[in-house]
C-alpha cells in the first residue's frame, strides 16, 4: 500500500508530489499517468509565460500564488539549469477607453505587491519602438518565458531523485473503494488520493461523490509562430483583457528559444482531447460538451456567443495577424507562417450559475484530494499552489 496516489503527471501533480516529500522524507508515493511519456497535455503545451500576478484580483488564490510562483519557479530553473528568457512583458491600451482597465491592473498589482512601471508613448517607443499603445502602457519586469516541456520533466527528475515513483501507461479505470482504484495495470491501494487528472479531473472526483457543481470544458489554443523571429520580437505584447473571462486576448509571446508567436485562440473544443481532426475523439464527451455549449449559447451566459463567433474567426491567419497588428506599428508579420502545437485549457464551469470558474477550486475529505481547476496561470502558480493544496489538504488530518 502506498500512502499517497497521485492520479496526472502534470507539473501541479508533479509539484504536490515534491511537497510532500520535502515534508514527509519516508512518505511511500506513486505518481500515475496515462500517457507514454509526461507533459503530453497542459503542462508541456502551454506558452511557457511566467506570469508576474497582476491580473487578478488581490484577494485571488491565482493573485498570490502567481507571484510567489514566478519567483519560484525562475529560482528552480536557474538551480537546475533551465532556459529562461526574462524578456519581460508590456501591456497596451488601444483606445481611451481601455486606459481604465490598465489602470485597474496597476490597482491590481500594486495591492499584489508585484512591479508594475507606468511608460508614456514616448518612453514606450524609445524601449520598444514598434509597440504602439495609446497614451501610455504599462511594464511588467518580471515576466520572463521558459520551456514548459524542459520544466515539467525536470521537476519528474527532481520528484524521482526523492523517491517518487512515476508509472506512465497507468489509466486510472474506476474507483474500487475509498483505499483502492483500479487502472488498467490492476488495482492500487493507497493511504490517501490526491486527483491531478487535468482535462479528467472532474470525471475522476465524481467517482469519489465530489464536482457536484462542476464540467470541465475544453478550450482549444493555438497560435502562428514565427520561427526566425523575423518580426525583431523583443519583449511579451499584450493588450488590456476582458477581465470578465479568463482569458488573455490575442497577443505576442517572445519564447525562450527566441521564436515570436500570435495567439492563441480560445476556441470551444468538442471533446476534452480535441486537438486535430477526429484524434482521440470520444462520443460521450461530445454529446456532454455540446449539451453545455448549446446552454451556454442559448442562454448567452458571460457573453458566450461572441466569444464563440470570435475566436472561431481567428481560425483565419488574416484575422488573428489583423488582430494582433492592432499592438504595433510597422512590425514585419511574414515570418507569422505556421500554426503551433495545439493546447487544450481544462476550464471548469459551474454548472448552476453557467459562470466559468476564475479561481482555483480543490474538493477533498480525508482520503481523496481533487484539483478542479487548475488553469492558467496554474504553470506559473504550480510551486506554491502545491505547497498550499498539501498544507491545507493533504497533511490536515496528521496537525
Amino acid at each position: 500500500m502506498y500512502d499517497y496516489l497521485i492520479i496526472g503527471g502534470g507539473i501541479i501533480g508533479l509539484n504536490i508530489a515534491k511537497a510532500i516529500k520535502e515534508r514527509e522524507v519516508d512518505a511511500k508515493i506513486v505518481l500515475i499517468d496515462k500517457e507514454s511519456k509526461l507533459a503530453l497535455h497542459s503542462s508541456g503545451r502551454n506558452s511557457g509565460v511566467l506570469h508576474a500576478g497582476f491580473y487578478y484580483s488581490a484577494e485571488s488564490l491565482k493573485a498570490k500564488f502567481t507571484r510567489d510562483g514566478n519567483i519560484a519557479l525562475k529560482k528552480f530553473c536557474k538551480e537546475r539549469n533551465l532556459k529562461i528568457n526574462e524578456c519581460a512583458k508590456v501591456v497596451v491600451a488601444t483606445n481611451k477607453e481601455e486606459l481604465a482597465g490598465l489602470e485597474e491592473l496597476k490597482r491590481r498589482g500594486d495591492a499584489n505587491g508585484v512591479e508594475l512601471i507606468w511608460m508614456s508613448e514616448d518612453e514606450l517607443a524609445q524601449k520598444y519602438p514598434n509597440i504602439k499603445t495609446y497614451k501610455k502602457a504599462l511594464f511588467s519586469p518580471n515576466t520572463a518565458t521558459v520551456d514548459p516541456k524542459e520544466v515539467t520533466l525536470e521537476f519528474a527528475k527532481a520528484v524521482e531523485e526523492m523517491g517518487v515513483t512515476i508509472l506512465t501507461n497507468c489509466t486510472y479505470k474506476a474507483k474500487i473503494s475509498y483505499n483502492e482504484v483500479l487502472t488498467n495495470n490492476g488495482s492500487i491501494k493507497f493511504k490517501k488520493l490526491i486527483n491531478c487528472a487535468g482535462l479528467y479531473a472532474d470525471k475522476i472526483a465524481k467517482d469519489f461523490n465530489f464536482a457536484k457543481e462542476y464540467v470541465i470544458i475544453p478550450f482549444k489554443g493555438i497560435y502562428l509562430k514565427d520561427k526566425k523571429n523575423f518580426a525583431n520580437l523583443k519583449t511579451n505584447i499584450y493588450p488590456v483583457p476582458n477581465l470578465a473571462n479568463p482569458f488573455l486576448g490575442v497577443h505576442y509571446t517572445l519564447t525562450v528559444n527566441n521564436e515570436a508567436k500570435i495567439g492563441p485562440t480560445a476556441i470551444p473544443a468538442f471533446w476534452r482531447e480535441n486537438y486535430s481532426g477526429f484524434e482521440n475523439f470520444r462520443s460521450d464527451e461530445l454529446f456532454q460538451i455540446l449539451y453545455y455549449e448549446a446552454k451556454l449559447f442559448l442562454t448567452d451566459a458571460f457573453g458566450f456567443r461572441k466569444l464563440a463567433f470570435d475566436e472561431v474567426k481567428k481560425y483565419c491567419k488574416s484575422y488573428l495577424l489583423k488582430l494582433a497588428k492592432q499592438l504595433t506599428h510597422q512590425m514585419p508579420h511574414n515570418g507569422f507562417s505556421e500554426w503551433s502545437t495545439p493546447g487544450i485549457r481544462a476550464q471548469l464551469l459551474n454548472t448552476k450559475t453557467l459562470e466559468l470558474v476564475q479561481d482555483f477550486v480543490v474538493e477533498a475529505d480525508e482520503t481523496s484530494i481533487h484539483v478542479l481547476n487548475a488553469v492558467s496561470p496554474a504553470f506559473t502558480s504550480s510551486i506554491p499552489f502545491a505547497n498550499w493544496v498539501v498544507e491545507n489538504y493533504v497533511l490536515t488530518s496528521k496537525k
